[in-house]
């Protein structure tokens, strides 16, 4: 079976510790036969630790929300992967749009090589290597992502706001916290995980995805239309449990440790 687990909210607490029981759940998993990776709207640089923690080196790992897949070509640790599959697109219309409705928003874009530039330091993101550039200077080349904080926003307000200006040229997720993550048209986790099932060769019946978050919707519904089984935390939004097959328990309650047990 291929499992594809979400990485914040899902395997990590927001205080970046892990769910409870998870690196002995997804050992157990493996031990099993099963194929256990991370698909995430992180980039490579903050998955591979995360992998590292967990105690696994995947063939696979989907990353910025399905625009990046790295491959396992070497031995086990994050030096042996290369990219497998980028997605890209030209952001210059979509920050122009937002910068007009979020004048005071913070952006970050991630390039096809893993770089990432930013307008302005956050804390919660992972800028080790990343160029601070001007708001003009973001989509002077085509990039994987984008990835929007507004402070005083809420999830809600993005939510709002997706709905009000339309963003029809892009895929888009509103995160776990109140952030905008912009990815090429028609891109998302499950247009990755699709490639991956592929090239391992597993039936569509025998996915197993887990995730909190409105970004997880669509891999969600791609494992449940392949009759798989789509398993949403107890914690996320509504829209997030109507898409799954199954609700778990929360991350904090060791959702995700309860399932891979129970394999």
């Amino acid at each position: 079976m291929l499992i594809a687990l979400d990485v914040d909210g899902t395997v990590i607490l927001e205080d970046e510790t892990l769910s409870p029981g998870v690196v002995e759940a997804v050992e157990f998993a493996r031990s099993r036969g099963h194929e256990v990776m991370l698909a995430t709207g992180r980039s490579w640089d903050s998955t591979h630790t995360i992998m590292e923690r967990l105690g696994i080196w995947p063939e696979y790992a989907v990353c910025s929300n399905g625009a990046i897949v790295m491959k396992r070509v070497g031995g086990g640790d994050a030096h042996g992967y290369e990219r497998a599959h980028t997605e890209t697109f030209d952001a210059s219309e979509v920050l122009t749009l937002l910068r007009e409705h979020l004048a005071d928003a913070r952006y970050m874009v991630e390039l096809p090589d893993g770089t990432r530039l930013y307008t302005e330091y956050l804390e919660d993101w992972n800028l080790r290597g990343a160029g601070h550039v001007s708001f003009e200077e973001l989509s002077h080349q085509p990039v994987c992502r984008v990835v929007v904080v507004s402070p005083g926003k809420s999830d809600e307000d993005f939510v709002d706001l997706v709905a009000r200006i339309g963003l029809n040229q892009v895929s888009y997720a509103i995160g776990w916290t109140a952030w905008l993550d912009i990815a090429p048209m028609g891109v998302d986790k499950s247009t990755a995980l699709e490639l991956v099932r592929g090239w391992l060769g597993i039936a569509p019946e025998r996915v197993l995805v887990m995730g909190d978050g409105r970004n997880d919707i669509g891999m969600f519904e791609w494992a449940v239309q392949h009759g798989g089984r789509a398993i949403a935390m107890r914690q996320g939004p509504a829209e997030v449990h109507e898409a799954a097959s199954e609700i778990g328990l929360s991350v904090d309650e060791g959702g995700v440790a309860a399932i891979l047990r129970a394999l």
